[in-house]
């Protein structure tokens, strides 16, 4: 039995659009009070470019009106967010795919799980 080919690369860079849930209270812990909305902004950040999979991320100006609504301490504790890795259509972009990172409002944090969103 011959093995069969080795896959190239750890995953697919194709475009993608996915909605997570982060818990910022346990990235704020040991945070000082001034420093907490901009720190939350940079943990969002982090996390789109790890789960995605790319170096530049976008952060929509709705989800940064979010994560500030409650003043520089007060940082909401859960996050909906749906991520969308798309291809960078500028010509001389360091990168080929860049990640938007967009606030999903809901009602209750309860039974939400992963979810891949089709795109249309």
């Amino acid at each position: 039995m011959a093995k069969a080919a080795k896959k190239t690369g750890r995953a697919s860079k194709e475009p993608v659009t996915r909605d997570y849930t982060i818990h910022m209270h346990k990235y704020m812990q040991k945070v000082s009070f001034k420093k907490r909305a901009a720190r939350a902004v940079r943990v969002v950040r982090q996390f789109a470019g790890k789960v995605m999979l790319t170096k530049d991320v976008k952060v929509d100006t709705k989800l940064n009106k979010f994560l500030w609504s409650n003043g520089v301490r007060n940082v909401p504790r859960r996050v909906r967010i749906r991520l969308s890795r798309k291809r960078n259509e500028d010509e001389d972009a360091k990168e080929k795919m860049f990640t938007l990172v967009q606030h999903v409002p809901v009602e209750s944090f309860k039974g939400l799980q992963t979810e891949t969103v089709r795109d249309e």
